[in-house]
């Protein structure tokens, strides 16, 4: 079974994932299916990570929105087709930035 150390590791991946293609810019996000699909994909595979992260970390680390991180997740999985790419765009934006730095600071 996968350790807190290792869901972190995975959350880490996935945003330097995200950040591989956002770095295109918003015009190419909203013109390309394939970067769009990209994006979601690993915000899906961050939330899931967040998901299996122990109840005990998470509680030891509230400045991270663990419930909308999956909660986000839940709506891109289960609601595919009533995704909005304007608040997928403003997650990479104004929330990934804000976790990646928590992230980096738990791993050290």
């Amino acid at each position: 079974m996968r350790d807190d150390r290792e869901r972190l590791l995975d959350i880490q991946e996935a945003i330097d994932r995200i950040n591989k293609y956002a770095a295109r810019g918003r015009e190419a996000f909203e013109k390309d299916e394939l970067i769009q699909n990209w994006i979601v994909h690993h915000l899906q595979i961050l939330g899931e990570a967040a998901a299996r992260i122990s109840e005990d970390f998470q509680s030891s680390n509230p400045d991270i929105p663990w419930s909308k991180i999956i909660g986000m997740r839940n709506i891109l999985v289960h609601d595919y087709f009533g995704i909005d790419i304007d608040v997928v765009w403003s997650v990479i934006e104004k929330d990934l930035p804000g976790l990646e730095r928590n992230v980096k600071n738990l791993l050290k």
